[in-house]
């Protein structure tokens, strides 16, 4: 069986050792579509070193992408990469992310839920530096395919959307090489620019990464309601409910609701709204 569900959990926690500076941040920004207006000094806080802050969903790329890389690599898991998604993300931030970096990213699998037709993986990281922790992700990894080996399927939470009228809804475009210059970034899975595989996977062309749309909603809400504060974020968190093709456009909604929560749905204009990212909250100060 390629997914060991008890050898994966029962795996001692990996750690490896991962840095960053100004040049990864810079590619990560640009990479979720920062840069629009060049010279808009909202951007240029993305963009340009002498005036840079870190959005705080740069962590799911920090160090080349290693959350993910980690999970799919631990004991006990074995699996092509056609039949992999990305089924949900959250970060917590502990404290801002620092322009440059050096830390000691901790991985392990705590658990592997049996979804019949696919198994999800899921994967917690917790990253620290010098100072202390830095911030803790969890990331849910779908596989096709792999399900019906027995194991619980897991909990599954869903946010009702809300009936008033969003805080802010706001257009992103999404270029046509996005995911080209996203993967830059170290996630290569071929899935987000080879066509053949893509068509392996049962697409008809490449999609977009499902973190890259993870970032784009993030900036929107920092930009938007946060005042452009990324330092506000205390944590993210979201469910990846359907693909989005570079070309496409995203239409994020953000409600603001308290106590300190802006809840977020994220859709395609070109295809009748369909759902990208739902069960998306921002909790901030």
């Amino acid at each position: 069986m390629p997914i060991d569900a008890a050898q994966a959990v029962a795996a001692e926690p990996r750690s490896t050792e991962l840095s960053w500076d100004h040049k990864d941040i810079q590619l990560y920004h640009l990479g979720i579509g920062a840069g629009t207006p060049a010279t808009d000094p909202a951007e240029l806080r993305y963009t340009l070193e002498s005036r840079l802050h870190v959005l705080p969903s740069f962590a799911t790329v920090a160090g080349g992408g290693m959350a993910l890389a980690g999970g799919l690599s631990a004991p006990g898991i074995d699996i092509d990469l056609a039949g992999v998604l990305h089924g949900g993300q959250r970060v917590e931030l502990h404290r801002p992310i620092p322009v440059r970096g050096s830390a000691t990213h901790t991985s392990r699998v705590t658990a592997v839920h049996d979804k019949g037709k696919a198994a999800v993986i899921v994967l917690r990281c917790d990253v620290a530096d010098a100072d202390g922790p830095l911030w803790t992700s969890e990331s849910e990894i779908f596989v096709r395919g792999e399900g019906g080996f027995g194991g619980e399927r897991g909990t599954t939470t869903r946010l009702d959307v809300p009936a008033t009228e969003p805080s802010v809804t706001a257009l992103r475009p999404v270029r046509e090489d996005q995911a080209l210059l996203y993967r830059l970034s170290g996630d290569w899975n071929p899935l987000h620019a080879d066509p053949e595989f893509a068509a392996v996977a049962g697409f008809d062309r490449p999609i977009l990464h499902g973190l890259c749309s993870y970032g784009i909603a993030l900036k929107t809400v920092v930009d938007t309601v946060l005042g452009g504060d990324v330092t506000r974020v205390r944590s993210y968190a979201t469910r990846f409910a359907g693909v989005v093709f570079p070309g496409e456009t995203l239409r994020i909604r953000a409600w603001s609701l308290p106590p300190g929560r802006v809840q977020v749905l994220v859709t395609v204009v070109e295809r009748e709204d369909a759902p990208v990212l739902t069960d998306t909250v921002v909790a901030h100060d």
